[in-house]
């Protein structure tokens, strides 16, 4: 099933849709959303993407990144892929938006208008093995650690929105 994005400028005006992929090749400007998930002793989900990924295919990112579908809300996709690829739901807060745009390799590019939502998840996850290989927790500080010593094994707008997330969170 083909799939598109939403189209937007940096005030989040639609200016229409495209063929996911092409937006990617083209590097173009669309909604985005983003989930961090943790767990009650502050540690944040990871999840490994599928080897059978068109970018970044085993590498490890948050929970959940993804685009909202037209006439569909952001944390109604936030929530829709969080069914999709880790078979869960929980409770999602916005937190902040920004702009930003990362090489991802092989001539493809994300240039997102990124919404960042965070929940709580200690359940079971039924993972969809076409999406994700395999999710664990981590500590921020062992996160950053792995970050700095093997840069390579993370995706590159997983390394951009968590320092987002830190900037906007540092003294909490």
């Amino acid at each position: 099933m083909e799939e598109f994005v939403v189209l937007v400028n940096p005030e989040d005006k639609v200016l229409g849709l495209m063929e996911k992929q092409q937006a990617h090749v083209n590097g173009l400007l669309h909604r985005a959303f983003s989930v961090f998930l943790f767990n009650r002793n502050g540690e944040m989900l990871l999840q490994k993407r599928a080897s059978g990924k068109y970018h970044s295919p085993l590498k490890w990112t948050n929970a959940v990144c993804s685009h909202p579908r037209e006439e569909e809300t952001y944390l109604e996709g936030a929530k829709r892929r969080l069914k999709e690829e880790l078979g869960i739901d929980t409770e999602l807060t916005e937190k902040f938006n920004f702009i930003y745009k990362a090489d991802v390799g092989n001539g493809l590019w994300e240039h997102e208008l990124d919404h960042v939502f965070t929940g709580i998840f200690e359940d079971e996850f039924q993972l969809n093995t076409n999406e994700v290989e395999e999710v664990r927790y981590i500590s921020m500080e062992n996160l950053d650690k792995e970050m700095t010593e093997n840069p390579e094994h993370f995706t590159e707008w997983f390394k951009i929105i968590l320092e987002e997330y830190k900037h906007h969170f540092s003294d909490r």
